[in-house]
Parts: structure tokens; C-alpha cells; sequence
């Protein structure tokens, strides 16, 4: 990981995955005019899907949920460089790779000083043909195994002690591979103990039946006796 200080900016990043500026490459209008947006999420915000030089990346700008949300968007309390939400992420993901745990690659992580806030950005790879569980299961059941594999894939997040705080159907991934991914690990860190883990399960289990109540997926409650083992 190289990092580059300048102007109340920091960044970090990955030489051998980023081969352009990494001062341009968080700001959409760079890809935008090179012709490289491949696609686009929309959540609490916008997620681009670009071309870089090495692979196809997803960038993402960080944003307040909740009520707090309306009124400060995307601005945090800035207590060190180290503490900010996009290092914690880059730094995390680079934990998660080396437990084997199958998640996106980071690139690359800025953080922009103002005052006494900041503001971030996070790039990482795409995951390849994948898609959430969501959307798979609007189209029909998964297979138990899959459900297993699902499980396996939590279990090995939490051997290497990382609380997902936001573990729920639209973070879970599967390739075409049949490979599950997990992502979006912002405010997540790692815990000592195991309390927390039954969190974990009990917040994917009611993001499973909301979406059941939501969208009608193929989805039964039998079906997370898989999962949980």
C-alpha cells in the first residue's frame, strides 16, 4: 500500500490495481468523460461502475443513513487519519483477503479534511458477474447447498473476528461461479469474543423475511437452518 499526503488529502492505494492519478479517479466526471462508467448503482447514493486501466472497479462515496443523514450528508468527525471510515474499510478488506474470506479487492481510499470534518471515498473491485441475493431470489429458490455455502462464507468472516454490522441479503453475493461474496463492510470492524455473532445472523435472518414481505422472494424460513448450521 502506497499512501500520498497533499492539500488536507490523503490517500491510499494499491500500486500494482491502480494505474491512473489517483487524484482524478475518485471524481465520476473522469470516467464519465473517458467514456469508462460501465454501470451504476443507486442506494444511499450513487455507486459507480468504472473501467480502470487493470479491471472493472466500483466507487463509492460515503453517506449518513437515518435521520442524521438529512441534515449532514456526507460530513464525519475527524479524529485522525486512521480513524477515518474509508482507511478502516481499505484496511479491513486487505484483513478479510488474508482469512480467505471472499470479498472485493480495495484499490484505493481518500479522505478529504475540512475543519474539523472530513469527507471519503472508497474504490474497490467489482465483484464479476454477481449478483444479490435479492435479486437471485426474486427469480426462484436457491438450492440448499447454496445456503450452505452462504453460511461457510459468514463463518469464515467471523474465524477472522469481523463484526458485519449491516449483514443483510443485498451485501451477499453470488457469481457465476456459484462463489459467494460478501461486501459493504463501511462501520464494520474486528471483536474479540463471540456474542456479537448471533447479531450478525439474527439482522440477515430479518433482512431475509423483509424482503419475503417486500418483493415475494423464493425464500422459506427453513431455508437459514442452512446458513446458521
Amino acid at each position: 500500500m502506497r499512501t500520498i499526503a497533499e492539500n488536507n488529502t490523503k490517500y491510499w492505494f494499491d500500486e500494482e490495481l491502480l494505474q491512473e492519478p489517483v487524484q482524478k479517479v475518485f471524481d465520476p466526471n473522469y470516467w464519465q468523460f473517458q467514456g469508462r462508467v460501465i454501470g451504476k448503482a443507486e442506494g444511499r447514493g450513487t455507486t459507480w461502475f468504472v473501467q480502470t486501466d487493470t479491471l472493472a472497479a466500483a466507487l463509492r462515496h460515503y453517506r449518513r443513513g437515518g435521520l442524521f443523514g438529512k441534515l449532514v450528508k456526507d460530513q464525519y468527525w475527524f479524529s485522525g487519519w486512521d480513524d477515518t471510515r474509508c482507511y478502516q474499510e481499505f484496511q479491513l478488506l486487505h484483513s478479510l483477503i488474508d482469512a480467505g474470506v471472499n470479498v472485493p479487492r480495495p484499490i484505493a481510499a481518500r479522505a478529504v479534511k475540512t475543519g474539523v470534518f472530513y469527507r471519503a471515498d472508497l474504490l474497490t473491485e467489482k465483484v464479476h458477474n454477481a449478483r444479490d441475493l435479492v435479486a437471485i431470489l426474486e427469480e426462484g429458490p436457491l438450492p440448499n447447498d447454496m445456503y450452505q455455502k452462504i453460511g461457510q462464507e459468514i463463518r469464515k468472516m467471523h474465524d477472522a473476528q469481523v463484526n458485519h454490522t449491516d449483514l443483510n441479503i443485498h451485501n451477499i453475493l453470488i457469481d457465476d461461479s456459484s462463489d459467494v461474496w460478501i461486501i459493504d463492510f463501511d462501520k464494520c470492524h474486528q471483536q474479540n469474543g463471540n456474542d456479537w455473532k448471533q447479531t450478525n445472523y439474527d439482522r440477515l435472518k430479518r433482512s431475509f423475511e423483509k424482503e419475503v414481505r417486500r418483493k415475494g422472494i423464493y425464500y422459506k424460513p427453513d431455508n437459514f437452518i442452512h446458513i446458521q448450521g
